[in-house]
């Protein structure tokens, strides 16, 4: 039964400004941690550094905050994905605490060869990998 990611942790001091509340920044770290270990748990590849030719670097990230997050807190993390080319993979994400929806956003992050600092296609094997999880 298809299902989302799910990524769990908590909020530490380094998330957060001088209030104790999560800065911006601090957002994307939640991100980023729960599409790394989606791509190493699930499509089962060393995440970013592929191979010596296969590399993905992220060219585009959003973020929409609703609910500020505190030092502490355990977050959720509901992680989707859009294939959006043979290139590119737009990462969706939900943030909650408890039901309380804390932020959303989105990671787009695109496969390169590092030789030549350029995008390729996604190989079809890591490719055929993104499949059985929902979309929002």
């Amino acid at each position: 039964m298809p299902q989302y990611f799910i990524y769990r942790d908590y909020v530490r001091i380094y998330d957060t400004d001088a209030q104790g509340i999560v800065h911006y920044a601090g957002y994307y770290r939640f991100f980023t941690n729960a599409m790394e270990r989606f791509m190493e748990q699930e499509i089962r590849i060393a995440y970013p550094l592929v191979n010596e030719n296969l590399w993905f670097v992220i060219v585009e990230s959003h973020a929409e905050y609703k609910k500020p997050a505190k030092i502490g807190d355990e977050l959720s993390v509901y992680l989707s994905y859009e294939v959006v080319s043979e290139k590119a993979i737009k990462f969706k994400f939900l943030l909650r605490r408890d039901e309380d929806e804390i932020a959303q956003g989105h990671l787009v992050q695109v496969a390169i060869n590092p030789k030549e600092w350029k995008s390729i296609p996604i190989p079809p094997e890591v490719l055929s990998r993104f499949k059985g999880f929902l979309q929002f």
